[in-house]
């Protein structure tokens, strides 16, 4: 297939239509993008190439009509000293050079289109190419948030599945087990709060005992013994 032949397929190609019918966009799109960049890169190369013919060309032009003047110039100067014969000589040589000249600037002219066309070309795959590209960055964006969401939703099938819930399960038993042994591990011991109360019932209570034996206690009167007294009547 011909540089020109690919050109106008891609610029005349809908990406879009292409890539809705494609089993792998991301595959076509790819592959579309890599012709594009060839076919960019080869018209470039062509267009520099008539751009520097181009240049040669306009230095055989100069070349050629310096020729002219040069014979117009003998011409002239056949004229001024009576010779005619030598002037028509110098006329036919300046017509030749003068008609090389011609010629040489009717191929500048076409080479001029030629460029132009080429420049043209090359802006309008140029955006195709940026289309192509801004479509590629969309698909992967869309292919990366359907992988990410595929992902999802099989964690949440995951998640939902009887296995996962049954160790979540086990894991929230495991879990009030462990609640419960920590409860019983202070089970039946006083806060601080309580200890506190209960030191300031007993201080109390040796302090009573503490005032008792501090005070005198009374004797109570001794009952007479019978015996002695029956004795005595």
């Amino acid at each position: 297939m011909g540089i020109f032949t690919r050109f106008r397929d891609i610029v005349s190609s809908n990406i879009n239509a292409m890539l809705d019918k494609a089993e792998d966009p991301e595959k076509l799109i790819k592959l579309m993008i890599r012709e594009m960049e060839d076919t960019l890169v080869e018209i470039k190369t062509a267009c520099a190439g008539v751009m520097a013919a181009g240049k040669k060309v306009e230095r055989q032009l100069e070349a050629q009509e310096a020729r002219a003047q040069y014979w117009e110039q003998k011409a002239e100067l056949a004229v001024n000293k009576g010779r005619d014969d030598l002037a028509r000589e110098a006329l036919i040589e300046k017509r030749k050079f003068t008609r090389r000249a011609e010629t040489l600037k009717q191929v500048l002219v076409e080479q001029d289109s030629l460029i132009g066309q080429y420049q043209d070309d090359i802006r309008q795959l140029e955006e195709k190419l940026k289309s192509a590209r801004d479509k590629q960055r969309m698909l992967i964006q869309r292919h990366n948030h359907a992988r990410r969401k595929l992902q999802a939703q099989q964690e949440i099938r995951r998640v939902d599945s009887s296995e996962t819930i049954m160790k979540f399960d086990e894991l929230e038993n495991r879990i009030e087990r462990m609640e419960a042994e920590a409860d019983l591990v202070n089970f039946g011991k006083k806060t601080s709060l309580e200890d506190e109360l209960d030191r300031l019932t007993v201080d109390d209570e040796i302090e009573d005992e503490l005032r008792a034996l501090k005070t005198p206690s009374v004797q109570k009167p001794v009952a007479p013994d019978h015996d002695e007294s029956n004795s005595r009547q």
